[in-house]
């Protein structure tokens, strides 16, 4: 379900930088920013993940509030400012490093000139004394504190794909036919649409009497996170049963929440701890300023599916994205991962030699005996386990067969994405990621992606986690040794090579052995 923004133009189009943007709000946003006709800037501190996303016309910035210099450039000659770093996933002192990001960022909006600043921030009920809570009100305080306008937006939880909480939800109730709760499971929130907050966000930009104003945003419906859990169940035609009690802490909740969903134990410990409240919101305010229908928590689960249908193919890797779930919306949207990297003293496309020849008759460099106990338990339940091979030793190509991998990614000489292929509860991804790090030195990243389907889903991944980080390291590196090995005997090859003479053509046979490498 859409709501018809496209039809209804902007008060004006402005020149908008969103800072976070490869957060989960930032990633939405963007978007939706575009389909308005506005100018958009992004910024991350890591810009690679901002480029994947491929928006057209998107200007990309690389900006640290925790860098004022790269702040400057970033908010240069922009009338709005969307401030989106949050810290959820962080440990530490985190509180203090918003405090200072925020103040940062106040700072350099005012050296810039800045219009407004909208930052999104989270309803907080009285009496809260959970440190993520907390945070968000004080780095509203900071924004507030500059001379630059400041429109706040607090929401609660946010029902679509890759929302935390939305997520969580998701998992407890695709894995857990029974459910032991903390007694907060009866604790009250009004939950809002994706789409719906994303149009007060955009909005709220354009008008210039949101200017300094603080606003709660909700959905229609206060509902208990029990009823959430239930109203989704009904959705996807599972019935849990939950049983509330007094005793679970939310330190024991958090670690329960990282064994059964794919949500890190930071995270899942900051949502408990809002559940300890009843969140009330008054959303009159906003909803005079920017009309609009308002999805009920029902519709809203419709919508999430209805976008990850949308979305099902991905152009690059994006977490959670249908694709990499086997098109299954009821596999985890959060992966399980593990990996592992290395540093190779041998050039990138000597690595990425290696990486392209990876399985078929070279197999997998390092474990193939693991390899080959897992490809065989494949094929004793009917999988393609044992069905070895590839269409060309070294060319790679998307869709390409990999033994039982499948290519469903390939940027050489950077990026290789491979789909797992063998009978499992769940979807997997591999994928190797080079970058350089001076001459003749590779950084090789491994990365193992899993999305579990159920309870069997999450057994399978911690029953071959072991060995995880074994098979990983041992690939890495003997990627990285065949790689150097291959890097010096090029390096010898064009240090004995002696150009010829007498008229001799440098294309006729000689002596010695003519370089296949990449660099002839």
């Amino acid at each position: 379900m859409q709501l018809n923004r496209k039809s209804r133009p902007p008060e004006r189009k402005l020149r908008v930088v969103v800072v976070g943007a490869s957060g989960y709000i930032g990633t939405n946003l963007v978007p939706e920013l575009l389909e308005r006709g506005h100018m958009v800037r992004a910024t991350a501190r890591k810009t690679e993940v901002l480029e994947a996303r491929n928006w057209p016309g998107v200007e990309i910035v690389a900006a640290d509030v925790l860098d004022p210099q790269t702040l400057n450039i970033a908010l240069k000659d922009m009338d709005v400012a969307y401030y989106l770093v949050h810290s959820l996933e962080a440990s530490g002192d985190f509180s203090a490093r918003e405090r200072t990001g925020a103040e940062n960022f106040s700072g350099a909006a005012d050296a810039a000139d800045i219009g407004r600043i909208v930052y999104l921030g989270g309803l907080i009920p009285e009496g809260a004394d959970s440190k993520h809570l907390i945070s968000r009100r004080t780095t509203g305080k900071c924004l507030r504190a500059g001379q630059v306008a400041v429109t706040e937006i607090r929401a609660g939880i946010i029902v679509g794909p890759g929302s935390y909480a939305f997520e969580v939800i998701r998992d407890l109730v695709n894995n857990l036919p029974i459910m032991v709760t903390p007694r907060w499971v009866k604790a009250t929130s009004p939950p809002i649409a994706l789409e719906n907050l994303l149009e007060y966000l955009v909005r709220v930009a354009e008008l210039d009497e949101a200017a300094g104003n603080i606003y709660d945003a909700a959905g229609p419906e206060m509902l208990t996170y029990e009823d959430l859990m239930l109203q989704y169940g009904e959705y996807v035609d599972k019935r849990p049963t939950i049983i509330p009690v007094p005793v679970v802490t939310p330190n024991l909740s958090a670690y329960w929440l990282r064994l059964i969903t794919s949500v890190p134990t930071s995270i899942g410990h900051a949502l408990i701890e809002g559940l300890k409240f009843d969140i009330t919101a008054d959303d009159s305010a906003l909803r005079a300023l920017v009309p609009q229908r308002l999805l009920t928590y029902r519709e809203a689960i419709a919508a999430v599916f209805e976008a990850e249908r949308r979305n099902a193919v991905a152009a690059r890797w994006t977490e959670g994205v249908l694709m990499y779930r086997d098109y299954n919306p009821q596999y985890a949207y959060y992966a399980k991962k593990a990996g592992a990297n290395t540093i190779a003293n041998a050039s990138i496309n000597a690595v990425w030699d290696q990486v392209a020849a990876i399985g078929g008759d070279n197999r997998y460099y390092y474990g193939d005996f693991l390899w080959s106990v897992r490809e065989f338990m494949d094929w004793a339940i009917g999988g393609p386990g044992r069905k070895r091979g590839r269409r060309h030793p070294t060319d790679l190509r998307v869709g390409d067969a990999i033994d039982s991998w499948r290519v469903i990614g390939v940027d050489p000489p950077k990026r290789l994405t491979l789909g797992f292929g063998m009978k499992a509860p769940g979807a997997g991804v591999f994928e190797f990621s080079l970058s350089p790090e001076g001459p003749r030195r590779t950084r090789i990243t491994l990365t193992a992606y899993w999305h579990p389907a159920g309870v069997w889903g999450l057994m399978y991944w911690y029953a071959f986690s072991p060995s995880h980080f074994l098979v990983f390291n041992g690939m890495a590196r003997a990627i990285a040794e065949r790689a150097e090995a291959a890097d010096r005997g090029t390096s010898r090859e064009h240090a004995d090579f002696v150009p010829p003479t007498n008229g001799e053509s440098e294309h006729q046979p000689a002596d010695i052995g003519q370089s296949k490498s990449r660099s002839q």
